[in-house]
């Protein structure tokens, strides 16, 4: 079942995935709504797969091998999206190359990249693509593959193959989750051989990641922390992981809502 979370319903999912398993009267309490509207929620939420229902609460649906579907993740985390994007937006200077791969941040991105001038943007991200050749100042090119119904994602051999042929100034890419080791890892395979071409690829690593992604488990490891040269997000990541980017020089920049 596919459903577009409500502001409230978002803000349920983000209160189990801050601070872990939530009984239902705790929700109603933060909330300032009736026992019957938080279950009427979570059941909705539960029915979605973003959550997981116990008797009495709720909790993450914890899969590791298939991501939230893609509606749903253009819902959750709408707004501190958009602060990242605008984060990275206004750190990409006019004429410059990047590849941008697939995501509903990396989305939000483009969204704020339709001012800009003299771009040349490859994608695997159908969505982007259309998204930018809106931008009449800004070239885009689109690496073949198959086509992921879900997202209009493209993948497979094919995509690997073309972006090898080009050396950009930005690789801007996405994750799953960032595990407490500082390992970025992804649920598709197919999908993190682009992202690793991507990186091989690009003169600097952009990653952009909400706060939801840190210690969130997904099976197919992308790439480590060290690997990036900067982390996009909305919040500063836990010490553990703050240790590690200070350890390997990775730089962090927080879009803030005080300071976005």
């Amino acid at each position: 079942m596919t459903i577009t979370p409500t502001p409230r319903q978002s803000d349920i999912v983000q209160a189990v995935e801050e601070a872990g398993p939530q009984s239902i009267e705790a929700l109603a309490d933060r909330f300032n709504v009736t026992l019957q509207t938080v279950r009427r929620d979570v059941t909705r939420l539960s029915e979605a797969g973003l959550l997981a229902r116990f008797h009495g609460g709720v909790r993450l649906a914890a899969s590791t091998t298939e991501n939230i579907a893609y509606r749903q993740r253009q819902a959750l985390a709408a707004d501190e999206k958009r602060r990242i994007a605008k984060a990275i937006a206004q750190r990409v200077p006019n004429g410059c190359s990047l590849v941008m791969n697939v995501g509903t941040t990396i989305e939000a991105v483009a969204h704020e990249l339709l001012n800009h001038k003299d771009l040349r943007v490859i994608t695997n991200n159908l969505h982007v693509a259309a998204l930018l050749s809106t931008n009449r100042h800004c070239e885009v090119i689109v690496a073949g593959g198959v086509v992921r119904p879900a997202d209009q994602a493209i993948t497979g051999e094919a995509t690997v193959d073309f972006i090898k042929q080009f050396k950009v100034d930005i690789g801007l890419i996405g994750i799953s989750g960032i595990e407490a080791d500082g390992t970025l890892r992804d649920f598709d395979y197919r999908e993190v051989r682009v992202a690793r071409t991507i990186i091989e690829q690009s003169r600097q690593i952009w990653l952009a990641s909400d706060h939801s992604k840190f210690q969130r488990n997904a099976m197919v490891k992308l790439a480590d922390i060290s690997e990036i040269d900067t982390v996009f997000t909305d919040r500063p990541p836990p010490q553990n992981i703050q240790n590690l980017m200070t350890q390997h020089g990775v730089n962090c920049v927080i879009a803030s809502a005080a300071n976005p």
